[in-house]
Order: C-alpha cells, then structure tokens, then sequence
C-alpha cells in the first residue's frame, strides 16, 4: 500500500465501493480486504463477484440508498457512477471524500514496481499472463485485472513484493491516474467514442500514459501509430510483433489445440507453446514474454509458464460440448476483436460457426455499425440480440434491427432474435451436430450459453 492512502486511511477503516459488483472495483474491494480494511459496497446488481466478496467478509447490498454508507471514511467510485448517485450525494454532505476507482489504483500502483498494461484489445489476458509468469517465478506480485483468470481463480491477488500487475483501463481517462515503472501497450483503436469523440483524442490520451512510464515501455510495433505516440519517452522503449518488432514471432503453428510459435530478440530465438488460440494472442503472449524478460526471469520459466496459462474467463472459453455442439464464450464487444476470435475459432476447431452477439453500449454500436456488420460476414450463421444499455440511454436512435439490416446489405447471414428467449428457441431448433456456438459481448449474453447447455443435455 503506497503512502497516500496509509496517511488518509488506518487499515481498520471503513471503504465504501459504489459499484462494487463491477470486475475492475471487486478486485480493489479484494485487495482492501486482504490489507485489512473494512470493506463495504452497494450495486445494481452485485452478481457473483458482489458475491464473492459477502463470502470474504464484505458487506454489498443491492441498489443505490443513502443509508449504506454509515460509518464510511472514504467512496470509492466506480467510472459509471454519476454525481446524481443518491450514496454519492450522501458522502459529500457528510464531507466524506470520493475519489474514482483509477485513483485508488494509482495510489496501489505507482510508486514502486508497477507493471501496467495498456490497449484497445488485449488488456486482460496479457495482464493476467503476466501475473501468471512473475507469480511462478516466485516474484509473488498484487495482481489486479479486470477478468477472472484461470489459473488465478480470481481478478485478485495481494502479494507480498511490490510488484504490481494492474490491467490500465482507457476508458474516461482513467489510465492517466497511473505513473508504472513497467507498461504495455497493444495497440490503440477508436473505441470510447463517447467520452473521446475522435481517435485523435484518444490516441493523445495513449501518448499521455506513455509519457508517464518511468523504466520500460513495451509496445507492439504491428501497430502502425505507436511509434508516434510513444516518440518522446523517457522510457526505455522495447517493441514486439509478429510483422516488425525487436521480439518477433515466426514460424506459428496451429495443432491440437495448441498454438507454438518461435520468439526472440536478436539471436536467442526459443519455441513456446500456449493454449491461447490466433495470431493477436501471439502477439498477447509476446508482449508478456518482453515484460518478462526485462524483469529478468529466466527464459525457460518464461516459456514454462506460458504454456502452463489457461487464460481468462470469457476469453474464448470453452463452456462445454453437448450432443455434438460445442458451446463457447468470448467478451468481444468491438469489431476487430469480433474479427481475430472468428479467425481463431476457424483455424482451431474448423466447424460450422453459429455467433450470439449482443452489442455493448448505443455509442460503440452507432459509433461501429458498418464495421459490426462485416465483422459478422466471418460467422456462418450470426444470432443479434438487443443492445446491452450499460451505462447509456439511447440517445443515438440506433437498434439492433438497424445493425442486422446493415449486415444484410454486405451479405452476412444475419438474424434479428432481440431476446435471449427468442435467440435459445431458434438456436435449438436450428443447431446441429458438430457445430459451435459462441456467445460475445460485454453484457449478460454468456447466460444463454449455460441455457444452451441445459436444454441440449435434455433434447
């Protein structure tokens, strides 16, 4: 725990999360408690990671009132959380500080050995490798992601060193409160439109955060606007890619399951092998293995613990296979990552593809709607559920129904089924043997792959 937080707070102090149900708060409620806070929170919909932490000792409650924060020192708030919040106005009348979740993680991150990992794409899964790698190489490091990685069974671990694994969310800017000794970049793209309105602007925002790197500043150098916005650095600069980088892939393979590739920087070249599947986890992997190298972990325990990840919970996860369909997972919620996982699932499991997509947010579908509807060309088959509001109202007149007809005009099988009800009925009447059916998007589609499962096990 960094100093400025101790000086606010004794670890015996009350913290109130505000959206404690969300992945990347729930981690910090875990940490909190780990370092002996007393922890409380209120959601929505608190949902298994709200869960999770009544079990650890927490207090969550559902809904928003201003009576769940009584005895608080400090709220801590979710990016999502507005200032009308009836627990936020509490606090400030009681004068009792609010900061945002991303300062509570620059309190935990900067300072010591911070590794932060930044990027449109890519961000939780070369976190959570990461963390796998310096923790079998007894680094013993705080990990802090925003999935629940496999081998971690968690979005969270406290370690005892001061190294710290912490995934750099772009998203209002919040990454800006970090100052890492370490950093990754993967790549930058138009997403957040929202609150950056152009690419310019959050291409400024990634340029900011590469300023901020104190040691070494790993980026993929596939990406062709990283060498600007990392120009300037004082940092260390270390690139990767399968293209053109300093830590290169080649020679990538695809079998059993299994994608092996070799890698190196200059003469020392080694083979690795992970389970992770396409060509932009390569690169996910590479940028680990940079990150690690430059700790200086040893190469064949790098290599070891890549292929020893099993990586992220909805990323590409395998659900089950019942009555000769496989059932999967992804949160991919905008169209480049639509695109890579479509290209992954064809190369590792050539079958039939059937898509469940349900869009995240009225902005990125506005925002992204021709690329949504090319995107879904690479599915056989491609299922559209509703759009998921998150923290939006729809203000940008956009539906679902626009963006099927959009995919029909570019000659994507495409269907509108808006309910999750609506979208199992057709698939059971319409799935085969052999086939395999992917849920993706960012909102609650995942449940219908677990309905899936039920009712084919019945059938």
């Amino acid at each position: 725990m960094k100093p400025m937080l101790e000086n606010r707070l004794r670890p015996g102090s009350r913290v109130h999360f505000v959206g404690i149900g969300g992945i990347g708060m729930s981690a910090l409620a875990r940490f909190l408690l780990v370092k002996g806070y007393d922890v409380s929170g209120s959601d929505r919909a608190p949902g298994e990671q709200g869960q999770a932490l009544t079990e650890l000792g927490a207090r969550v409650q559902s809904g928003h009132h201003a009576e769940h924060i009584d005895g608080a020192e400090l709220l801590v708030v979710s990016s999502a959380i507005g200032p009308e919040n009836p627990e936020v106005q509490a606090a400030r009348a009681r004068h009792i500080p609010v900061i945002k979740r991303a300062e509570l993680l620059g309190e935990i991150v900067n300072g010591g050995g911070g590794v932060a990992i930044a990027g449109t794409h890519g961000k939780t899964t070369t976190s959570a490798l990461i963390g796998h790698i310096l923790t079998e190489a007894g680094l013993d490091p705080t990990i802090l992601i925003g999935g629940v990685g496999v081998n971690l069974g968690s979005n969270a671990q406290v370690g005892s060193s001061d190294l710290v694994v912490a995934e750099a969310d772009e998203f209002d800017a919040s990454f800006l409160q970090l100052r890492p000794h370490t950093a990754v970049i993967t790549n930058v793209e138009a997403d957040h439109l929202d609150f950056y309105g152009t690419l310019e602007a959050i291409s400024a925002a990634f340029r900011k955060f590469a300023l901020a790197v104190t040691a070494t500043l790993v980026v993929c150098a596939d990406d062709p606007s990283l060498p600007d916005l990392t120009r300037g650095a004082t940092a260390q600069v270390l690139t990767y890619g399968i293209e053109r980088g300093e830590w290169r892939a080649s020679d990538i393979r695809e079998e059993h399951g299994t994608t092996s590739f070799e890698a190196g920087n200059g003469s020392h070249r080694q083979r690795f092998s992970t389970g992770l599947a396409g060509r932009h986890n390569v690169e996910n992997a590479l940028a680990a293995i940079a990150v690690a190298h430059s700790l200086q972990i040893p190469a064949a325990m790098i290599a070891e613990s890549v292929e020893s990840f099993r990586g992220v919970a909805r990323r590409f996860e395998i659900k089950g296979e019942v009555d000769g369909v496989l059932v999967m997972d992804d949160y991919a919620h905008h169209p480049t990552e639509i695109r890579a996982n479509l290209e992954a699932l064809r190369e590792r499991f050539k079958r039939p593809i059937r898509l469940v997509f349900q869009p995240h947010t009225y902005s990125r579908t506005s925002a992204f709607l021709g690329e949504f509807a090319a995107a879904f060309r690479d599915a056989d088959h491609t299922y559209l559920l509703d759009i998921y509001a998150a923290r939006e109202v729809n203000t940008y007149g956009v539906t679902s129904r626009e963006l099927a007809e959009a995919a029909e005009k570019v000659e994507a099988d495409v269907v509108y089924t808006a309910t999750p009800d609506v979208t199992l009925e057709r698939l059971l009447d319409e799935v085969r043997r052999g086939d395999l059916v992917i849920t993706m998007g960012a909102g609650d589609v995942y449940t219908l792959g677990t309905q899936l499962q039920e009712r084919l096990a019945r059938r």
